[in-house]
């Protein structure tokens, strides 16, 4: 028998055409089963509707048989029994899945109650244990923490520590790893794997990565509009793909494994249009109050962005880059050191900032849809900043503005009365990208823009903002943990690690040979989409430090497989070579 069976699975919703048409496919016992496929396919559909979580007016047809129990139509009472203890799901979007008002620990702790997993006393340590597990770096915290009061990447985890405290039978992993950075995403696997091994779970892995699916999945279904289109062992599958739709996806996937920015020359000898000198900022630590004590999260950082020139900065949840970009926006108070747009310093809050300054830099965040006013349409959406800016304008001409903004980023004008909700992933963001570009900013912040996005929607978007970089002079600074986006479409790559910068280099030269350890074992944990190399180990490098106690000398140095007893007493300064700079010791003399 089977562990899951799905026969003919349908879904529609009224006044739309089907979302699943009879899809069917069983998974084994401990067995991992990758489910790919574009945005819109059905895949998170699937996900729900094995876990009874489909709205109310879904209208659903089939079956989905879970260890010989029919599971669809079951009441709630009934799925309970099934939910957490024999079923367990990680979602996409950790934001919206875990509740905002309550500490992360007592989330954890309701899982072990409400289904009798664990008593009071016992409840607390079993739910620190699990946070440690998927590699939250102080847990202590943590677990007092609120979902808002961690990155992306660590609420992550707390998703997937929620999914797997019940040691489920089967895990359905929504996406697991889209807010994760190379190095976790590798760790992450690692520990599904582990934990599919050592309690014979079976993993259900839904993501538009197939580098993913080619090391962690031994058989992969294909969908495409609802269908399943192709199904089969995963080796076969990547060395003979029957299915159009699968050729062109691994097509894809193969060519960005290698793709790096055509050969335009970095933009230099140009007067910066952001510089940055000497920048810290901080955070003040929850509970900490009479002893003042704050997070460092960047520290004494130094940078500047060219007109015309892509910037990515990338480095390990948690390392600074989102509070950076919030820094130079004027989300976040600055500590120390100075930014200069346009020759002019850029100081304070945006409240507190020119009208030019402020138009002059825009941001485009990770979640398309939960960064747009779900109350208003596309059209007032898109026109917004410039009833700020241009009031008297946009009165006259709205309707051109909107048209023209459509256009620019790739949206038929029919949109334009739609809400968020009512746009795919790719719409959303193309709307937020065009609300940011309709003010004509010097330079554009990308805090993760392409992230949540499968890969065709998100060769588009890139291709969009390389399109709009060549006609306007745009800069960019491009926030991403996705190295082969990176190679993509930067010039130039600045790594950071808990806050502080470690290496800055022309792209190419970062990819061929970086100076860091830190960069190396970045680089080392992409995974690649061919079967054949086999599963992308993550590098022994243990737990990042909480930034509340970092090691002395070189942040890095528990972790580097080079260090030397420099490294832990000295704080390394950044060393300047041909096309890189570098803050490690042994940069001159490591062939990495």
């Amino acid at each position: 028998m089977s562990l899951l069976e799905i026969s003919g699975l349908s879904i529609s919703y009224p006044g739309s055409a089907a979302v699943l048409d009879r899809l069917s496919f069983v998974i084994e016992k401990g067995e991992s089963l990758g489910l790919v496929g574009e945005s819109g396919s059905g895949k998170t559909q699937t996900a729900l509707a094995i876990m009874g979580l489909l709205p109310t007016n879904a209208r659903v047809a089939g079956g989905v048989v879970f260890d010989g129990t029919e599971l669809l139509g079951q009441p709630e009472r009934m799925l309970n029994l099934y939910r957490t203890r024999r079923m367990g799901i990680v979602f996409q979007d950790p934001m919206s899945a875990l509740n905002p008002y309550v500490r992360i620990g007592a989330q954890l702790n309701r899982i072990l109650l409400e289904h009798g997993l664990a008593s009071d006393d016992e409840a607390d340590s079993r739910s620190l244990e699990m946070l440690r597990l998927v590699g939250l770096p102080d847990v202590e915290r943590q677990f007092r923490s609120y979902p808002h009061q961690l990155s992306g990447g660590m609420r992550q985890r707390v998703m997937i520590a929620a999914a797997l405290i019940g040691k489920p039978d089967l895990l359905i992993a929504d996406e697991p790893t889209t807010a994760l950075d190379v190095t976790v995403q590798a760790q992450i696997l690692g520990l599904l794997r582990g934990l599919r091994h050592e309690f014979n779970t079976a993993l259900l892995l839904i993501t538009h990565d197939l580098g993913v699916v080619a090391g962690n999945c031994e058989r992969m279904i294909v969908l495409k509009d609802g269908k399943l289109i192709e199904e089969g062992m995963t080796p076969q599958i990547f060395a003979e793909p029957v299915h159009p739709v699968t050729r062109a996806m691994l097509a894809a996937a193969r060519r960005s494994d290698f793709l790096a920015r055509s050969h335009e020359r970095t933009p230099k000898d140009q007067t910066p249009v952001l510089e940055i000198e000497g920048l810290a900022v901080s955070y003040a630590v929850p509970g900490e109050r009479r002893s003042r004590k704050r997070l460092p999260a960047v520290q004494q950082l130094t940078m500047t962005i060219a007109p015309g020139e892509t910037v990515a900065l990338v480095g390990e949840s948690g390392s600074g880059k989102t509070s950076l970009a919030r820094a130079i926006v004027g989300l976040l108070p600055v500590q120390s050191g100075s930014m200069v747009l346009l020759g002019k310093p850029l100081t304070g809050r945006v409240e507190s900032r020119p009208n030019a300054l402020r138009r002059a830099v825009q941001m485009v965040f990770q979640d398309p849809v939960g960064s747009l006013n779900p109350a208003m349409r596309v059209d007032d959406i898109i026109t917004e900043p410039l009833t700020v800016h241009e009031p008297d304008k946009i009165k006259a001409n709205k309707d051109e503005v909107v048209a023209a903004m459509l256009r620019r980023v790739g949206l038929d004008d029919a949109l334009k009365k739609r809400f968020p909700h009512e746009l795919s992933g790719g719409q959303a963001q193309r709307v937020a990208i065009a609300r940011a570009l309709v003010l004509k900013p010097k330079i554009l912040i990308c805090d993760e823009a392409v992230a949540a996005l499968d890969g065709s929607i998100r060769q588009d978007i890139l291709e969009l903002l390389r399109a709009e970089q060549q006609q306007s002079g745009l800069s960019l600074l491009f926030i991403t943990h996705d190295l082969t986006t990176v190679r993509q479409i930067s010039h130039r790559v600045l790594v950071m690690y808990l806050g502080r910068l470690c290496e800055l280099a022309d792209t190419e030269s970062l990819f061929m040979r970086p100076k860091h350890p830190y960069t190396k074992a970045l680089l080392d944990a992409v995974p690649i989409a061919d079967p054949a190399i086999g599963i992308i180990v993550a590098s022994d490098l243990g737990e990042a430090p909480s930034m509340l106690q970092p090691p002395s000398g070189c942040a890095f140095h528990p972790r580097c497989p080079y260090s030397i007893s420099r490294c832990s007493e000295e704080l390394p300064e950044l060393q300047d070579f041909k096309k890189s700079s570098a803050a490690c010791h042994r940069a001159a003399e490591l062939a990495l």
